[in-house]
């Protein structure tokens, strides 16, 4: 184990670990062997305090956990590990990876040549959605019903978005992996982005949308079905640069909802340029006329990255307040790159402090 990570920790400390998954297309639970984590911090932004053995984390999420070494060399070794949490039917890699906690030996130490016992972590099976909603049903901010969260109470403009998979027409002399020789795809309600060949700022800025982009992104599916019910007949999904257009310091909610299009799966969504703050989530179909009853409005999660449930629906709330353009796309890369992203144009303010500053006169163009 010579190439192994190993951690040294010293008995009776406090340590913070910063934890990221830099991983492309795997969510992760994580765990110590024989350690208890406080997680203290996710996405930068603080958390009521809560204790977990193992903790889940998407692509591109940030967690701070504090951990207590035990008081007394323990005359043990300890693995740290990861393995995935997929819910897809497509294949992956169900390794598990893992590192070494080790604590130093005191000086003059007795025990420098036995071999000590290896703990490992008992982790969560690999489609353990059970785990996963209990993971995020205790992640609350450190608001109260005294000094609530700075989330939207009045909301200017609701948006309800499909995310999920499909398929597109295979290109000739292409031979494609989807069914019936399709080509796999993914979209924000039935619509897989396109990525044009001139920057959507600078299309944006110089106001020279046309041909760049359009501002006709569906505030909901153009067409409903049973979200998590039996699949349509038509998986075909709609290509195009669309956009959503925003006033300045226009309040949103959000539902991002998923499919069981060619499978329900979890999503990891990405806001660029915002906090959100997650008011609710839930399983089956959202439900516009009893769901947002239950929404925390006190002290819900902030952060910036979220899953959305396997066979669910997740709600949002932000306050569009940073003009320019922003992707909001799936974190598992495999589905941005099938075009699961969509992007919102944010207007100016009247303040200065409000405008999208001009590009530096050194910058390239696309």
């Amino acid at each position: 184990m010579t190439d192994t990570f190993k951690l040294k920790v010293k008995p009776g400390k406090t340590y913070l670990l910063r934890l990221i998954n830099a991983a492309l297309n795997d969510e992760l639970f994580f765990s110590i062997a024989n350690h208890t984590l406080t997680v203290v911090d996710v996405d930068a932004i603080y958390v009521k305090p809560f204790e977990t053995e193992t903790l889940l984390i998407t692509p591109g999420q940030t967690t701070n956990v504090i951990l207590k070494t035990k008081p007394s060399y323990p005359n043990a070794t300890f693995f740290m590990t990861a393995r995935p949490y997929v819910t897809g039917q497509g294949t992956f890699d169900n390794s598990t990876v893992a590192g070494i906690l080790e604590y130093e030996s005191p000086p003059k130490s007795l025990h420098l040549s036995k071999m000590f016992p290896l703990f490992k972590p008992i982790l969560p099976a690999l489609n353990d959605t059970s785990f996963a909603t209990n993971f995020a049903s205790k992640l609350r901010s450190l608001a109260s019903a005294q000094y609530p969260a700075n989330v939207p109470q009045k909301v200017d403009k609701h948006f309800f978005f499909t995310v999920g998979l499909g398929t597109s027409p295979c290109q000739h002399n292409q031979t494609c992996q989807g069914p019936n020789g399709t080509k796999f795809a993914a979209s924000v309600n039935n619509v897989s982005f396109t990525m044009p060949t001139t920057a959507l700022l600078q299309a944006h800025f110089f106001g020279q949308s046309n041909g760049v982009y359009t501002p006709d992104f569906p505030s909901s599916p153009t067409i409903p079905f049973n979200y998590t019910g039996t699949p349509p007949n038509n998986t075909m999904v709609i290509n195009g640069t669309k956009v959503v257009v925003l006033p300045f310091n226009t309040s949103v909610e959000l539902v991002m909802q998923d499919t069981n299009i060619l499978g329900a799966e979890s999503h990891p969504l990405h806001l660029h340029g915002f906090n959100f703050f997650v008011v609710g989530q839930g399983f089956g179909n959202f439900d516009p006329n009893k769901d947002p009853a239950k929404f925390n409005l006190v002290d819900p999660i902030e952060r910036n990255t979220v899953g959305v449930p396997s066979g669910g629906w997740v709600a949002i709330r932000f306050l569009a307040d940073n003009p320019g353009v922003w992707f909001t796309h799936c974190h598992l890369e495999v589905h941005t790159s099938w075009g699961l992203k969509m992007a919102w144009i944010v207007f100016d303010g009247e303040l200065p402090t409000q405008k999208l500053l001009p590009p530096p006169a050194d910058l390239p163009k696309c």
